[in-house]
């Protein structure tokens, strides 16, 4: 068996076209959504993300604003930023991009964002809403890759799922969102005890732990959907010949370094019914839905 790939790339463009209309129909209406952007420093990752979260803005017409702080940057001018954001009208959702640098209070900047403009979903008040089931905005990540589930006609409820990763951002949110949606969920961390065999029991397993490859066919049960959270960067041959497949292979050997997912692709995707890629798999989700977030924000306000 080789699992279906639940192409994110594709199924991200989609969510986005399905969004025109409506940002359009509120543009008309003197309300074009707007996302307000912080970027604290010069890390790399962050720098990709912030301008693929912006070019997604531009191609849907939204209004976007970024703005960039040193490294050194205090508690203080970072939560001048979002006050400003948060008095702008024109802005209707806020990211601020982490990880924050060691030195500003990362809860508190997120505490302060308004609530009706956290498109992240981070803010407590948020939070409280997902957890009794009256959802306003629920993080990116998670609220993408149930969208994907729909759109590719995989059922949830019923099902048995195993999250692996407690994380504010992912872990917590996607096991609320499994569990509203009727499956039986477990939640498992690096404290879990036989974590492949409690895996095996996964119709629907969800890889958010932030370890290149950990989960791996002896994780999955025959026929499971495999959804890989995971983004971190391969640079040695050998790991590149235990973590990528042949053709991924030749193309390491040209460049020097790739991306995988905690999943172990080329054994999993041999037990799985589908999976997605990395890259090219939840990513993607996770810019459509800020996208989203974004036009709903607007939409409410």
């Amino acid at each position: 068996m080789s699992a279906q790939l639940l192409d994110g790339t594709a199924i991200g463009r989609a969510m986005r076209e399905d969004l025109r209309p409506q940002a359009a129909a509120l543009a008309a209406r003197g309300r074009r959504p707007g996302l307000g952007v912080l970027l604290v420093g010069d890390d790399p990752a962050s720098a990709v993300y912030v301008r693929s979260k912006t070019q997604a803005c531009e191609e849907l017409g939204l209004h976007h604003e970024t703005t960039l702080l040193p490294a050194t940057a205090t508690t203080a001018e970072v939560l001048a930023v979002v006050e400003r954001y948060n008095a702008q009208d024109e802005i209707h959702g806020v990211l601020v991009q982490t990880p924050l640098p060691a030195q500003v209070d990362s809860e508190r900047v997120l505490r302060s964002v308004d609530p009706a403009k956290d498109v992240d979903g981070f803010h407590p008040e948020n939070v409280g809403l997902l957890v009794q089931k009256r959802p306003r905005f629920v993080a990116c990540t998670p609220a993408g890759i149930m969208e994907m589930l729909r759109r590719s006609g995989i059922a949830v409820a019923g099902k048995r799922a195993v999250v692996i990763g407690r994380s504010d951002i992912v872990g917590k949110p996607m096991a609320l969102l499994l569990l509203h949606a009727d499956a039986t969920v477990t939640m498992c961390h690096s404290r879990t005890r036989d974590l492949a065999a409690v895996a095996r029991e996964a119709d629907i397993l969800v890889a958010a732990i932030g370890r290149a490859g950990l989960v791996r066919a002896e994780h999955v049960k025959p026929g499971a959907v495999v959804v890989d959270v995971g983004m971190n960067r391969v640079t040695t041959a050998e790991e590149a010949r235990d973590l990528l497949e042949p053709a991924r292979q030749e193309v390491f050997a040209r460049k020097g370094t790739a991306l995988v997912g905690d999943v172990h692709f080329p054994s999993v995707r041999a037990v799985a019914s589908a999976i997605t890629p990395v890259p090219g798999g939840v990513g993607p989700l996770t810019i459509a839905q800020l996208m989203a977030n974004t036009v709903a924000a607007a939409s409410a306000r």
